[in-house]
């Protein structure tokens, strides 16, 4: 993976903050320490929206999945293939 750049500029509280998160956490340098909290950032916010969806689909309207509902279902599929296939 390439790295580039990034600079933040902190006050010094926050600055002392993370190379005391560097000493104790086992992180070699603050770069690290930063790198990781973006990682579980960005895990959070995908858990996040992941649940968010869960909600929206627990809360939605049910419906039948039947053997007529799987057949309309290829029949549609197999319109729009038709369709993207004439527009090549």
């Amino acid at each position: 993976m390439s790295m580039t750049s990034l600079n933040v500029s902190l006050p010094a509280a926050l600055k002392q903050y993370v190379e005391r998160q560097v000493e104790a956490g086992g992180y070699s340098t603050p770069s690290e320490y930063v790198r990781d909290l973006v990682r579980n950032d960005a895990k959070r916010r995908a858990e996040e929206k992941l649940e968010a969806l869960i909600d929206e689909g627990l809360n939605s309207e049910p419906i039948v999945a039947d053997a007529a509902y799987w057949k309309r279902g290829r029949r549609e599929l197999a319109a729009r293939l038709k369709l993207a296939k004439k527009r090549k």
